[in-house]
């Protein structure tokens, strides 16, 4: 079982394991459509390259022109080049090597040996820095967080991650959400983690970027059938075909995943389509994907902590639904101007529309206030206020209107847009130069509807409806949002081993929010600012290279938070906003440095390693704060500063036959700033329901220490047995800013991967999680449970419980 460096840090793809490049294993670089080149087709070698970064150079150029490099034996592993921008793709890029911030890759093969269900599976298990909170229990609905930054399909989480999927902005235009369920993992050809505030990456990118490429018939060719299933009923079906002739090509993938799921009332079905339509000429190439979704996703929550420890797969209420309906259009093309001037574009279409039904328990009861006996009222401060029904009449409290609530919403968003840029990569003044500019614009408008019916709860906690809508609940919002991008990057080789990089974007976001009921959600706002990037790079030898940068990068504030920003009308999410006062921009600045290296030993082992230090400082942070009974009901809000600092350290190891590796990460992330927090139902809240937050505190839902460790082993020619550890420290509940509660303790997962490859066309595969059947949770927040549990669960903890142990196994044919 393959396995390319899980933290594949910048410069350690690129294999300087020796001063001889004659010890390594000679690449030749040649078009897919062409895999015995004649000598003709060859670019010629350069007889004065006696380094791998120098071939590495003569390896991108043969690249440019779809032609593979004939050099001596000049001998490299696998070079490796990162895409410096949203659209770069990674043939023709920047050397990883030369990035000053580390990098991290994950390739179609890992994702295809590891067995991931998709992205955020296979982060949660490699990738540095990575941890994924299990906030909905759901595999399609995870919540990625990065160096304490989130890429998450939540509303109401605070989203520093941008991500890109073949240079189209993946963050959803009305919530800057990122919905991993859309694309199927099967269609990756290659996936780039970019650390930091990577101002070329624009709108979202405080913590990192997250760059994705998806495959063609040309990166791709060949057929093939995957089938496997096991635990909770989940069966997956994969198809996959590729093809080209030289000039024509197409890669179609379908996929269908499909499960009970572990806890009660959780079935989840996602369908995922990708076809990509190529043509590749002398010195261009265009590529049209189409894909589509269809997801109808149950993720229940929450659950109250009594309440999992007597049974661990039960839930609190039900359902929790969430379905996705997308459609992608996009064709990207590029062409070589000269041999050193290529010209890219982008031009997109997407539509996703976004239904959910919610059943919750509910803040209603009946009145007691003199005058309104009979009817129902909700707690308004130290009064009651009577609820008023779609028409404006008091609704009178019945048994079957006073217990739950049925949340209903549906967003549509369709979004459109373009980007387009320049690479030159012309010398200067005798030294090496890449020179990358371009602009980007993305529009969209979405167009959200909400309703809360008043209902009761069944034996199972599931929920009736009355027929009662509450005027309060009702919400019709359009929006329009409209953002403008212009970048440049250049990277400068001072020297062979000293490298500068220096770039900058500037962004314009407007926001436009049109109340349909009324004038309280109208709104027109504006956000701009140039986010300047500057590093270095320098190689000492082989084995010890250095880097240094610093970026800054901005977030806008979302239409959701804009409709939700005002403590006096709290809103529930994701349902129902009810004003719009203005929030600041999050403005993220981001130090780095550190070493890496790689080399090999006597024995034939090759090493990779790296050692880094980074300090973000998010200005203006937003965070959406409680302010009910209910879990979800609160206000968005700039609560100041906020930092994440850390040490990061990997290191990977090859000895045929077996592979292994670790990653570290130190995260230290806190409030730099003192605001009062709305909690109340934190046991340390005042009688208001407020907690204090102080300069210090650390960020909840985030763990202080993460390490995860891999190995695997040939055991003979054809089997492969592998296991993965996962390792989170403590995290503090949602809620509990002020950190005065215990918090959530920390685990260790141990999983096993086995591989049998029969030959070149069938393989059989197991996947086996939690061994052990370890009892932990990955997340927290605060609750009431005992109005709908009873007395006895007066524990207002609630936990995201983790999956227990689970097996799948299967088979896949290759042509």
């Amino acid at each position: 079982m393959k396995r390319q460096n899980a933290a594949l840090w910048a410069g350690t793809a690129i294999s300087l394991f020796s001063l001889d490049p004659s010890v390594a294993g000679a690449e030749t670089v040649r078009d897919a459509a062409s895999p015995q080149p004649r000598e003709s087709e060859m670019a010629k070698p350069d007889s004065e390259v006696t380094d791998t970064a120098a071939a590495s150079e003569k390896i991108i150029a043969a690249r440019k022109l779809n032609k593979p490099y004939a050099g001596d034996v000049i001998e490299l592993d696998e070079v490796h080049v990162v895409s410096d921008t949203p659209l770069t793709t990674s043939d023709t890029g920047v050397s990883i090597y030369k990035v000053p911030s580390p990098v991290q890759t994950v390739t179609s093969d890992e994702l295809d040996e590891t067995r991931a269900w998709n992205l955020p599976d296979y982060m949660r298990r490699y990738m540095g820095s990575v941890t994924v909170n299990d906030a909905q229990n759901n595999p399609m609905q995870q919540d990625v967080q990065f160096r304490g930054f989130s890429a998450s399909p939540l509303l109401g989480l605070p989203q520093g991650l941008s991500v890109y999927v073949n240079g189209v902005r993946f963050n959803e235009i009305f919530g800057d959400t990122v919905n991993w369920n859309l694309i199927s993992e099967g269609a990756i050809e290659r996936m780039d983690l970019h650390s930091g505030s990577n101002a070329v990456y624009g709108l979202n990118s405080l913590g990192g970027a997250i760059s994705m490429k998806t495959k063609t018939g040309f990166s791709a060719p060949g057929h093939s059938a995957e089938v496997y299933g096991g635990s909770w009923g989940r069966h997956v079906e994969e198809i996959m075909s590729g093809w080209n002739d030289g000039t024509f090509g197409y890669y179609i993938d379908l996929r269908n995943f499909s499960e009970n799921g572990w806890r009660q009332y959780s079935p989840t079905d996602v369908m995922q389509g990708l076809g990509t339509f190529s043509w590749r000429g002398e010195r261009s190439d265009i590529d049209l994907t189409l894909a589509g979704n269809g997801s109808s996703m149950n993720g229940n929550g929450t659950v109250p902590v009594q309440l999992y420890e007597q049974q661990r797969n039960a839930i609190f209420t039900h359902p929790d639904q969430t379905k996705t309906d997308m459609f992608l259009a996009s064709i990207q093309g590029s062409t070589w101007v000269t041999d050193k001037i290529e010209l890219s574009s982008t031009v997109y279409y997407r539509q996703n529309l976004v239904p959910t039904f919610n059943g919750d328990d509910t803040d209603a009861e009946p009145c007691e206030a003199s005058g309104l006996a009979g009817y129902l009222c909700q707690e308004e401060g130290d009064e009651q206020e009577v609820i008023l029904d779609a028409r404006g009449n008091p609704v009178k409290a019945t048994p079957y209107n006073s217990t739950a609530t049925q949340n209903t919403s549906q967003t549509n968003m369709r979004t459109n847009g373009a980007t387009v840029q320049a690479a030159f990569d012309h010398d200067w003044f005798g030294f090496k130069n890449r020179f990358v500019g371009g602009g980007s614009y993305d529009t969209g408008t979405t167009s959200f509807n909400s309703n809360t019916e008043l209902g009761a709860l069944t034996p199972s906690r599931g929920t009736i409806g009355s027929g009662i809508y509450t005027e309060e609940g009702i919400v019709r919002l359009s929006t329009d949002t409209t953002y403008y991008g212009v970048f440049f990057t250049d990277n400068f080789s001072v020297t062979e081993d000293l490298a500068l990089t220096v770039a900058g974007r500037y962004n314009k976001a407007q926001v436009n929010l049109y109340d349909q009921q009324g004038t309280d959600l109208n709104g027109q706002h504006t956000y701009q600012r140039f986010n300047p990037s500057g590093g270095l790079t320098y190689a000492f030898m082989p084995q010890l290279q250095a880097y240094a940068s610093y970026n800054e990068s901005n977030r806008a504030p979302t239409a959701v938070e804009l409709s939700c920003a005002d403590p006096a009308k709290p809103c529930r999410l994701p349902n129902a906003f009810l004003s719009d006062p203005s929030l600041n921009q999050v403005v993220a600045k981001t130090a780095e440095a550190g070493f890496r290296g790689q080399f090999k030993n006597v024995y034939g082992g090759n090493f990779d390693w790296n050692a880094g230090y980074f300090h973000t400082v998010n200005n203006d942070d937003i965070l959406f704060i409680s302010s009910g009974t209910l879990a979800n009901t609160g206000y968005f809000k700039n609560v100041g500063d906020t930092l994440r600092q850390g040490l990061e350290l990997g290191l990977n190891a090859d000895f045929e036959p077996v592979r292994f590796g670790f990653n570290y990460t130190y995260l230290d992330a806190t409030f730099q700033s003192s605001f009062i927090a709305n909690s109340p139902n934190n046991p340390y809240a005042n009688d208001m329901g407020q907690t204090f937050v102080t300069p210090g505190d650390y960020i909840p839902g985030l763990p202080q220490n993460i390490l995860k460790a891999y190995a695997d082993w040939l055991v003979f020619d054809g089997f492969t047995f592998g296991a993965n550890l996962n390792y989170q420290d403590y995290q503090y509940l949602r809620g509990d800013e002020a950190n005065q509660n215990k918090p959530i303790a920390g685990f260790v997962v141990v999983n096993l991967l086995a591989e049998y490859r029969y030959n070149e066309h069938v393989s059989v595969f197991g996947r086996f999680d939690n061994i052990f059947n370890r009892n932990y949770q990955t997340f927290g927040n605060f609750g009431e449970a005992d109005e709908v549990l009873g007395p006895a669960y007066n524990n207002p903890r609630f936990v995201g419980p983790g999956a227990p142990q689970a097996g799948w196994a299967g088979i896949k044919i290759s042509m």
